[in-house]
């Protein structure tokens, strides 16, 4: 599955990657040693992630992110 992460905040990038691995909250969090209060905010836009953070927490589940740049036509 692939999904173009300029559409989504961060959170719901986390979001997303959570459910992907078909995990609740607790397990998640447990996966990437935070709490579930954490994932919590930052699924819901309370707490911002780091890009750095962003990309270890798909890294350990093995999710690719990928930057693209856009070509426009002349």
């Amino acid at each position: 599955m692939k999904i173009k992460a300029n559409n989504y905040k961060a959170g719901e990038i986390i979001k997303i990657i959570r459910e992907w691995t078909e995990m609740s909250q607790t397990e998640f969090a447990k996966s990437i040693k935070r709490s579930r209060d954490s994932i919590n905010n930052i699924e819901n836009g309370r707490n911002r992630i780091f890009l750095d953070t962003l990309l270890e927490i798909a890294k350990i589940h093995n999710i690719t992110i990928t930057i693209e740049k856009n070509i426009r036509k002349k």
